[in-house]
Parts: structure tokens; sequence; C-alpha cells
């Protein structure tokens, strides 16, 4: 082992963030298994290093009996106070090898173990990272963009990730080095190493957004109970104060709008609507169907969570929205399946 070898430990730890004893730590396991098969498998060899002194030292040990069963790891007296007077019945004795007594071979080997073990420590450090991320919201730069699939490969941290269209928010257009908020929704251990599952369009990262632009639900006074969303076009959010004096709707609100007015630049001009949430039913499911007003809301089936609104007439297409979006969006957003009918009874025809 020479000083450059260390050098190179020390700048991975440096670069990679891979502690240096973790590697050496492989580096030993990886020179012991393949020492080891020179003597039959059996556990003779010990290694040691010393990263100051920039040193390896490799030693076969056997122990000195008065008769050798096991010549791998036993030797006799005799033969041991050959090489030192000094050895009596019971000591080992340690014989300092050389790289030529363990052959290239050998060496190979212990290379390839201890590229694995990298590879392993650097997985490892990837896992770790996203894992600590997960469910939040981190800022990721965009490296490339697939021109057939539209997936994008992003750099978070000193990871890679690829956020596929279907997680894009549609007729975004992402450029290279582009830096974007992305949400990470899990994390999975595969056979070619971590994986995190990015998304642009998951509720989850509205919901991060809002915690980190307003201080009153970072500390716990306004809590975010539902999010409901349609990436790229309008999202519906639920809240409730802990607080009495404090107004919920106001605190995402803003000073002048300021709070909920960097939430859609971020977004990309994305419509938000914020409702109070309520512990009854029907509260929740009026407030939920804002920008609209709503007469009454029945409820047919509590289990089921089957429910009827009445909206003034002029309100109907509000309530329900272009394609349907307000209505679906506050039926994701209450869990409550919304049949909204106009006061007269008589749908436009």
């Amino acid at each position: 082992m020479n000083k450059e070898f260390f050098e190179a430990v020390n700048m991975m730890e440096k670069e990679k963030g891979i502690p240096a004893e973790f590697l050496y730590e492989k580096i030993q396991n990886a020179i012991l298994t393949a020492v080891k098969k020179e003597y039959n498998g059996k556990d003779v060899v010990e290694c040691e290093i010393i990263p100051e002194k920039y040193e390896m030292n490799i030693y076969y040990c056997r122990t000195v009996v008065e008769e050798v069963e096991d010549p791998d790891s036993e030797i006799s007296l005799e033969d041991a106070q050959e090489i030192k007077k000094k050895y009596k019945l019971g000591d080992v004795v340690k014989i300092k090898l050389t790289q030529k007594d363990f052959g290239r071979i050998v060496a190979q080997k212990a290379k390839h173990v201890i590229r694995q073990g990298i590879r392993d420590a650097e997985k490892g450090q990837i896992l770790h990272e996203f894992q600590s991320k997960n469910q939040e919201l981190v800022t990721a730069k965009v490296q490339r963009v697939d021109p057939i699939t539209g997936n994008a490969t992003l750099e978070i941290g000193k990871a890679e990730a690829i956020l596929p269209k279907s997680e894009q928010v549609p007729d975004e257009v992402l450029t290279e080095e582009q830096l974007i908020k992305v949400f990470i929704v899990d994390v999975k251990e595969t056979e070619k190493g971590p994986k995190a599952m990015i998304s642009r369009r998951h509720p989850g990262l509205v919901k991060r957004l809002f915690e980190l632009e307003v201080p009153e639900i970072y500390d716990g006074t306004v809590i975010i109970d539902s999010v409901s969303r349609e990436a790229g076009a309008r999202t519906k959010i639920a809240v409730h104060s802990k607080d009495e004096n404090v107004d919920p709707i106001g605190a995402c609100i803003g000073p002048k709008g300021t709070r909920v007015g960097n939430i859609v630049d971020i977004l990309g001009g994305e419509k938000i609507d914020i409702v109070n949430y309520s512990e009854k039913p029907e509260e929740f499911i009026a407030a939920a169907l804002a920008p609209a007003n709503v007469v009454e809301v029945e409820i047919e089936d509590a289990e089921k969570k089957i429910c009827h609104v009445t909206v003034p007439d002029n309100q109907l297409s509000l309530a329900i929205g272009n394609k349907g979006q307000n209505a679906r969006l506050a039926a994701h957003l209450t869990g409550w399946k919304i049949d909204i009918k106009p006061e007269s009874g008589f749908y436009e025809g």
C-alpha cells in the first residue's frame, strides 16, 4: 500500500462523503477474504491498516503446539523457535506477508471486493440521503430531458433521480441546469441501488410549500387537514387553527396575499383555494365548494359518504367548475361523493 492509495481514500471521503473508516473496514475485509483462500479459508490471517503511517500490514498467524495436526493454523515449538527463541507453547506466531506472498490473483480479487465495497458504500450514502428526505420537498437541478420520453434526470444533492413525464406538471417545459422543487414520494432499495420516487404533481409538494412559507403552519398553530390537487391548474387546501385568535386562512394568504402569492409563483400560476376545515361534514363540504355559495348540504349516507348539495341556480356552473374540476377537487378534499343540484331543481339545457 503506497501513499497514493491512502490519499485516494481521503479524496473519496471528501468528494463522495464516504467515511474513510468505513472504506478501510471494507478493504480489510476484502483482503482477509482473498488471502484466507490461500489457507483453505481458515481464520489465520490478520490485517491492520494504519492511515497515519500510510501502512497496511498482513500477517499469517499460527498457534504454537506440541504436535501439529493442522499445518494451516498450527506450528511446532521447534519451528517457532527457529523464527524467534522466545516463543513457547500457546503463543501465536505472526509472519508478516508481502504482496508477493499472497500473489497477483489474490490481490486482484481483493481489489474487486474493495471496488464493490466502495459501490455499496456509495449506494448506502445515497439511500441514507434519500431516506432522510423522504416525504420532503427538495431543490433539484435538471441535468437532461429525454427528447423522446420527456423524462427528466435530476441532480439531488450527490444523487440522481428520474422525474417521469407522468409526474411533471402538464405543459411545463423543463430545461437543463434549471432549479426546480420536487417532492420525494417514496424511497425504494432496488438491485441497481436506491431509487427515489419523485413528483411535481403530488399534493404533498403544495403542503410542504405552505409549511415553508407560513410560520403558523411550521410551528403547529395552523394545521393542514387535507390537500386536493390537479397540478398546473388548481389546488384546494383545507386548514384549521388550534388558536382561536389566529385566522388559518388569513395566515396562509399572508399580508397582502404575499404568502400564497409566493407559492402560486413557484407553481407557475396554479390557482389555490384555501378553505376552513370542519369536523361537521355539512360545513366542510360547503366550504370545499368555494368559490361557489352553498344553500344546503344533505347527507344521504354517512357511512358511504354520499351527499346532495344545493346551490343557487346562478352558482351551479361555478360549483361544478370547468369540466367538473371544482366539484372533483372538493370531493377529493373532503372524501365525500358530492351530487350538486340547482336550488330551482331545474338544470339548464
